[in-house]
């Protein structure tokens, strides 16, 4: 609100800066301040910290003895505070100068430990709702301090008057405010109640709002915070401490917590609850934490409070310590942060061995609900990881289990590095008695090599085509030879898949055919016939030559089932031929894959042509 006429300052001498105010309130209130509902807060913030100047000035004052008290008719909204209040050079100091806050009076260190507000800008957010502000004070510094009024209008523009003592008898301040005609939905009666309890619910000085009715409340108002954050109370028994810490995070997070976790740091100041959520979320969803700083709430949403990995709890906390930005709607990163973060984190880890130790139900449902979150922290984290990871649930050919389980029903633990490759081999390494665990999640096959950290005893390898064709049984000499025109009709239609065919037993009989094939191999197949399509000359016969080494997909043939074992006898050229493009077509299509261009055709086509077979047939 500073501005000055320069025109008569000669060329060359300092000037000062020429404010537009509106143009400033627009600023704050689209990318300052997230809502015009922050004028209440802003109002509130103030109040505390006068209160706060006037509990250092009387350190003898009982508690409670002061208090903010809060009016809103639908006419005008006014917040009432017994602080330190304001003599007219402070009014001219603090209330005409945009930017500066009487807490600068105040050594920086000294005023972080004490106040919620540093930046002297929260009196602009009335702005966003009212034309005019009237504030009328009286400092707490000087007994016989007469009364001062500050009227300061949108347009940029202020009036200072020295009123007798009378005018206000106690010391302490006035804000009011007289709503503009658009700011109803936020200077409502019942809104203003609402805002003053979502944001001083947990405020350590009392604060009452009346309507003007006085109804069953009386003259003093309703009790804004009538409770102290739970965590201050005491309470019969742990248990009788525990529910009343769960139903708390049920009401504020809308949420029945699977667990609470108390958190206490003193070093700085930090109390509140971890409240387990009872189901899953989507990895690296990160749900916002509810932070106060000093009893005033800060954000619903501030994420940085906990590490990433942690997105299986919600917090409500209240700190001393961690600073606020400049909307005060969000915490500044910096080396307190980072450190309350840590240590944190270190509860939740304390938290989660507490659950393994002691209480294994809660241990289950927990991982039931959040193994991703925990295999994430594992990874990283190896406590952790010896402590949990025999207790992880997995995708095994033993269905969802435990590596513990697991590990002790096969010697060997086998590992696919896709879920692809898991889903082609499951059903065939199960009849064969191979135990296999599906690698292809997040995190998952890193986890699984690092079992014999845990079970020195237990052996894990990464599942090759070799391992899984090594215990496919083969067929006797006569079977091959009789089934040898066949194969090398299969192969030669199968070609153009760079896939190879042959003929084996294994369970279960019911799988007519198995098709072995990598990502990976499916990868370089492809880049070497790009690379051999766009070289010629010596570089393509050598690409080419690189070609031929490139891993094969094989169609292995299944001679326990009779389907198999009819076709394998088909004599006709063109039937043989399209029997085994629709086996290679349903061995792509149990595979779980995505399916090539090409391979959708082939599919369709060899559907047709045996659907054209058989009506010819029975013609």
């Amino acid at each position: 609100m500073t501005s000055s006429d320069t025109s008569s300052n000669p060329t060359g001498a300092d000037r000062t800066f020429q404010v537009d105010l509106r143009g400033l309130v627009d600023l704050l209130s689209h990318h300052l301040y997230s809502s015009p509902r922050v004028y209440l807060r802003e109002l509130l913030q103030n109040a505390v910290d006068a209160l706060t100047a006037r509990h250092r000035l009387e350190p003898a004052a009982p508690a409670g003895a002061f208090g903010i008290r809060l009016y809103a008719d639908g006419s005008v909204v006014r917040v009432e505070d017994d602080g330190v209040g304001l003599t007219e050079a402070d009014v001219h100091t603090f209330l005409a100068t945009i930017g500066r806050s009487s807490k600068r009076a105040e050594q920086v260190a000294e005023q972080r430990a004490d106040f919620i507000g540093q930046f002297g800008i929260g009196l602009l957010s009335c702005f966003l709702v009212a034309d005019e502000i009237h504030v009328l004070s009286r400092s707490a510094r000087t007994p016989d301090a007469p009364a001062v009024e500050w009227r300061g209008r949108g347009d940029g523009s202020y009036t200072v008057r020295t009123l007798r003592a009378s005018a206000r008898p106690r010391p302490g301040t006035t804000v009011t405010l007289t709503p503009r005609a658009d700011a109803g939905e936020w200077t409502r009666p019942a809104q203003v109640h609402a805002l003053a309890r979502h944001f001083g619910s947990l405020l350590r000085h009392p604060v009452t709002f009346d309507d003007g009715t006085h109804g069953t409340d009386g003259p003093g108002g309703a009790p804004v915070n009538p409770d102290p954050a739970p965590w201050t109370r005491t309470y019969p028994t742990p248990g009788a401490r525990s529910r009343a810490l769960a139903a708390y995070g049920e009401e504020v997070l809308g949420f029945t917590p699977l667990d609470t976790i108390e958190l206490d740091l003193p070093a700085v100041g930090l109390k509140g609850i971890a409240c387990v959520l009872p189901e899953a979320v989507p990895a690296g969803r990160r749900h916002g934490h509810r932070v106060h700083v000093k009893g005033m709430l800060l954000s619903e949403q501030a994420e940085e409070i906990l590490p990433e990995w942690a997105f299986f709890v919600r917090c409500v906390v209240d700190a001393e310590s961690l600073r606020p930005t400049a909307s005060r709607e969000s915490l500044y990163e910096d080396d307190t942060l980072a450190a309350v973060r840590d240590a944190l984190a270190e509860r939740l880890r304390a938290w989660i061995a507490r659950a393994a130790a002691s209480d294994p139900d809660l241990l289950a449902r927990f991982l039931q609900a959040h193994h991703l979150a925990v295999k994430s922290l594992a990874v990283h984290d190896d406590e952790i990881l010896r402590m949990l990871l025999p207790w992880l649930p997995f995708e095994t050919t033993d269905g969802h289990t435990t590596l513990d389980e697991f590990a002790r029903t096969h010697r060997t633990v086998l590992v696919t590095s896709s879920v692809e490759e898991f889903r082609q081999v499951a059903s065939i390494a199960s009849a064969a008695g191979l135990g296999v665990v599906n690698g292809g999640y997040t995190y998952d096959r890193e986890l699984v090599h690092r079992l014999p950290e845990i079970k020195p005893e237990a052996s894990v390898a990464d599942l090759d085509p070799a391992t899984l064709t090594a215990h496919l049984d083969p067929v006797d000499r006569e079977t091959e030879l009789a089934a040898a025109a066949y194969l090398a009709r299969a192969r030669d239609a199968l070609a153009v898949f760079d896939c190879d065919v042959a003929l084996r037993t294994f369970q279960p009989a019911s799988a007519p055919a198995l098709l072995v094939d990598s990502r990976e191999a499916r990868h370089e197949r492809t880049r070497s016939q790009l690379a051999r399509e766009q070289e010629g000359g010596l570089w393509g016969d050598i690409l080419g030559a690189l070609r031929q080494e490139a891993p094969r997909a094989q169609l292995i043939l299944n001679q326990l089932n009779p389907l198999v074992r009819t076709a394998v006898a088909i004599d006709e050229p063109e039937l043989a031929r399209t029997s085994a493009e629709a086996l290679y077509g349903q061995a792509a299509l149990l595979s779980r894959r995505p399916l090539r261009p090409a391979e959708s055709s082939l599919i369709n086509r060899s559907f047709l042509d045996l659907l054209a077979h058989a009506l010819r047939k029975d013609s």
